[in-house]
């Protein structure tokens, strides 16, 4: 299969596209500047140059592949009204030219008061990222129209030796900024995770095999307490550990104050999809993060 990847230079694309090769596919992917092409050539990719703007260039790149994986979105805060309109319209471009073909696409695991979220919840998004869950229902409602659609939830950390802009490494970096390790209230908020080669197999297997309006997990950690975070952070960079309030740390106390575990059980199930690589703790005490 030859597959059209946006966001084919980014964490999660740095570790899908050895995957897909590696599983005999091809891969073309979108890059937006000379160092992403760079990266995506090296990894032994072809190369589209263009960037989630550029519609015609995306139509291209689908309509030329057997499928689509769209990882690619635009992550600044304060621009986010206008990174989820370009989402939606680069959505709209791909699966246009897309009927009989699988079309994967990434989003995040929603948050449930009181229980793990499961496949079977509603894409739910609150504050300046609302209308991502709008778009996660758009690209699942492209089955109507022919398109083998599937998403791939991701949790709150995708983590591995490599990660620099993820939560946890916003976090480890601000513990040391700051001078401590923190968590937010008592730390028994807990949040999901994934090691970033497990993400990767998860979005081999939906473009594979998923079913049209699959919606899929890629959790491997169920819920881990972020008192429990910043303890191995306090230990492996000998800062110490403390209670902090949500406000101290800005936005990212926002999303720790939040408990918001998830379950992957469907999605074990229909795809057969283990996480075999190390869990979020475990990744901590390599020290990737210092």
């Amino acid at each position: 299969m030859r597959v059209f990847i946006t966001g084919a230079s980014g964490w999660i694309g740095r570790a899908l596209v050895p995957e897909l090769l590696d599983a005999g596919h091809e891969v073309l992917g979108l890059a937006r500047s000379d160092e992403a092409a760079g990266t995506v050539a090296a990894m032994g990719a072809d190369v589209l140059r263009g960037d989630l703007t550029d519609l015609e260039v995306l139509e291209k790149g689908a309509d030329s592949a057997d499928g689509v994986v769209h990882l690619a979105f635009g992550h600044d805060f304060s621009r986010m009204d206008a990174a989820i309109r370009t989402d939606a319209a680069a959505v709209g471009a791909m699966s246009a030219v897309l009927a009989g073909k699988p079309f994967v696409a990434a989003s995040g695991t929603p948050m449930v008061p009181g229980r793990a979220s499961t496949e079977q919840d509603d894409s739910v998004f609150a504050g300046p990222v609302a209308g991502r869950g709008d778009i996660a229902r758009a690209v699942l409602a492209t089955a109507e129209h022919g398109v083998r659609a599937s998403l791939v939830r991701l949790p709150r950390s995708v983590h591995g030796e490599g990660d620099a802009h993820g939560l946890i490494a916003r976090l480890v970096a601000l513990g040391r900024e700051k001078g401590i390790a923190a968590y937010v209230g008592d730390g028994t908020q807990r949040w999901p995770a994934v090691h970033v080669l497990d993400a990767a197999h998860l979005f081999r297997l939906a473009l594979e095999q998923a079913p049209a309006k699959t919606v899929l997990h890629a959790v491997g950690d169920e819920g881990v307490r972020i008192r429990d975070v910043a303890e191995v952070v306090g230990r492996r960079y000998k800062l110490p550990v403390a209670s902090v309030t949500a406000e101290e740390l800005g936005f990212l106390g926002a999303i720790l104050a939040l408990d918001q575990p998830a379950s992957a059980e469907t999605t074990r199930e229909l795809l057969g999809w283990r996480p075999t690589q190390p869990g979020l703790l475990a990744d901590l005490e390599q020290g990737y993060y210092g």
